[in-house]
């Protein structure tokens, strides 16, 4: 599962996912409630391989609920996601999104505590998670975009298995290698457990990454 990442910059979004940046800012690091950037199809009729970016709040926000129910829908498990009321109407729809991530964050508890840990590609390039996305109108009368991100069982990944308490079950996000992106959202819904397998565990790299707590002066 993943509750903190940083978002891919502004320039991987070009360079790496082919898509242009959403017209407003986004915070460096983004937790559940706030906005960063998803890439989606604008509408079922644009055709296959167009891509779009927008900002969108991380955690799901079906049209029945309040924003507050996004602190606990960031993450939908594969095994149960065409069936929870939050995310069901997304993933029947086939409302399937990428997260560009740059960082993904996990406590890792190997010390007998929890030190936060980034996770990163090997390569340094970005993540492509794959997620559900929702939209609603704001109280403002815009359409406001929400997202989760899909997560598998990680017990024996290599990597992440290292992550949360040791007695918990091990979880995972749905990681996309670049050649699938488009494939992931066009696929059809029937399909779509064709992508909930781990991302190998040679392609991720692990640091010790704690939060600092500022200096008093």
């Amino acid at each position: 599962m993943c509750a903190n990442y940083q978002p891919a910059t502004q320039d991987a979004l070009i360079t790496h996912f082919g898509v242009q940046p959403p017209d407003t800012d986004y915070k460096p690091e983004t937790f559940p409630g706030y906005f960063a950037p998803i890439i989606r199809r604008p509408t079922p009729e644009v055709s296959m391989g167009q891509r779009s970016a927008v900002n969108a709040l991380f955690g799901m926000v079906p049209h029945w609920a309040e924003l507050k129910l996004a602190r606990s829908t960031y993450n939908a498990r594969t095994e149960t996601v065409a069936t929870k009321p939050s995310f069901r109407n997304a993933f029947k729809h086939g409302q399937f999104c990428i997260v560009p991530a740059a960082v993904i964050y996990e406590p890792c508890y190997e010390t007998g505590k929890p030190v936060r840990a980034a996770i990163t590609s090997t390569d340094g390039t970005p993540i492509g998670i794959a997620g559900i996305w929702e939209s609603k109108k704001a109280a403002n009368g815009l359409l406001m975009f929400s997202f989760s991100m899909l997560t598998i069982n990680a017990d024996d990944h290599p990597l992440m298995r290292r992550m949360h308490k040791p007695a918990d079950e091990k979880r995972m996000v749905v990681m996309l290698r670049p050649d699938q992106y488009d494939a992931w959202l066009n696929c059809d819904v029937d399909n779509a457990a064709d992508y909930f397998v781990q991302y190998p565990a040679d392609a991720l790299v692990s640091a010790p990454a704690p939060k600092t707590t500022p200096t008093k002066r």
